[in-house]
């Protein structure tokens, strides 16, 4: 069996999918680390079953044989995301209704033009920071930085917790050897947070929990703030990132922006399809024997949703050169009762932090050639490692001035074939990068 970890899995990710396809079909079986067994779910069809039938494919994971039989202690990298707990994500039936209902009404309290103001707020304090340089690298200054800003906004949290999070979080999500470490700060942080709010409640995601009609324990409060704080952290960073890579890199989406066909939720869409944040899920475990693509899975075994693999099946892709513009039936947020809580928490933070900087930097330029751009890859999630960036020099108090040292930064030449401008949506025309971009481009003609 092929490993999800090491060389040949670090390498490219994609590729090894697209073996385990040819060699095994929708379903393959892996190794985990600590070269535990495991069957990947590579194809759309069987993701959607196994993600939509808990009867048979359950997320309780007290099921995993290997847990049952001693072989995945708390010290194993796997168990920060597979140990048991009084959590929603490893809850079935009545008990998940009740668990995930909490996290969802509670973060409805929040109106989305509410979450959108901490991202504005946020996403201008980052830019501050590197707007007068003329230069960043927009995954350890962007990306990397603005949805934990956001969610300890929306927990109640002090904002100094921020960056010690941000790196616990990453660690965690990896399945690396601190991961245990890396949890058990998340939770003490997050136990904290509950004991507090439990002594002075306020207008924050916490507090909801705590009041919320389901009365959760604290222990359960603590629990889904931590899978909020995770499924919306990590997720979100990757999505950041690899969108403002396209809109840099991709020469069909900036041709097709111009001829106003493409908004900003139809470029996330492609993302999503593409380059899904999150490329893995943990896991599901069989409550009985059952079939699945023809292969046998017996009572106890884990199955991993391949969430990357299953959007590129060729059996609903068998051209991935063509647009997928608003078509959402993507896996990336996975699909059934467990879908990801977060992804309308999601999606407000990256389109409103995307559109937040390319309005106050609209000449944005990738620094380097795009094949020297590297990825991180962990069991669950690709990374990109960074995204240097150049634009013009500006003050703080007046428009972009030249700076002698840096490059020119110009947009690529207009296809003569291209669409004309008046095409674009009401949407981005109301918006003032796009305006800026509008100006740009026909000044070009």
């Amino acid at each position: 069996m092929r490993r999800l970890y090491g060389p040949e899995a670090d390498a490219d990710p994609m590729a090894l999918y697209e073996r385990l396809r040819d060699e095994h079909g929708p379903v393959a079986p892996v190794l985990l680390p600590g070269d535990r067994p495991a069957w990947l779910v590579l194809g759309h069809r069987e993701n959607l079953e196994v993600s939509r039938t808990p009867s048979l494919f359950s997320r309780d994971s007290r099921l995993w044989r290997d847990m049952q039989e001693g072989k995945v202690p708390p010290t194993h990298p796997l168990a920060p995301l597979t140990m048991w707990q009084p959590l929603c994500v490893f809850a079935e039936g009545e008990e998940h209704e009740r668990l995930r209902r909490a996290v969802t009404e509670s973060l409805a309290r929040f109106e989305a033009r509410g979450i959108r103001r901490y991202v504005t707020r946020f996403a201008h304090q980052l830019i501050d920071e590197f707007e007068p340089k003329g230069r960043a690298d927009l995954v350890e200054q962007f990306a990397d930085q603005l949805p934990l800003r956001v969610i300890t906004q929306l927990f109640g949290m002090p904002e100094h917790h921020g960056p010690r999070l941000i790196e616990a979080a990453k660690d965690m999500i990896r399945g690396s050897e601190t991961a245990v470490a890396s949890n058990d700060y998340i939770t003490e942080a997050l136990q904290d947070l509950v004991d507090r709010k439990r002594a002075s409640p306020g207008h924050d995601v916490a507090s909801k929990l705590i009041e919320h009609p389901a009365r959760l324990t604290n222990d359960e409060v603590r629990e889904h703030l931590r899978v909020v704080l995770v499924s919306a952290n990590e997720p979100t960073v990757n999505l950041i990132a690899n969108t403002l890579r396209l809109v840099l890199t991709d020469q069909r989406f900036r041709a097709t922006l111009a001829g106003g066909h493409m908004t900003l939720p139809d470029a996330l869409e492609q993302v999503l399809w593409d380059e899904p944040p999150m490329t893995t899920n943990i896991g599901r475990w069989a409550t009985g024997d059952a079939q699945l693509a023809g292969k046998t899975i017996k009572a106890g075994d884990m199955l991993l949703l391949g969430l990357a693999a299953g959007n590129a099946d060729p059996q609903i892709r068998p051209d991935k050169s063509t647009p997928m513009h608003g078509n959402r039936s993507h896996l990336a947020f996975s699909g059934g009762p467990h879908e990801c809580p977060g992804q309308d928490l999601g999606r407000a933070i990256v389109d409103t932090g995307i559109d937040t900087l390319l309005t106050r930097i609209p000449d944005l330029r990738l620094a380097v050639p795009e094949e020297r751009l590297k990825w991180e890859t962990a069991l669950m999630s690709r990374r990109l490692v960074a995204l240097p960036v150049e634009f013009a020099v500006r003050s703080s108090k007046g428009p972009a001035r030249s700076d002698p040292s840096a490059p020119s930064v110009e947009l690529p030449p207009m296809s003569r074939h291209q669409a004309p401008l008046p095409a674009a949506t009401a949407e981005f025309e109301r918006t003032s990068w796009w305006t800026s971009l509008r100006v740009r481009l026909l000044r070009r003609r």
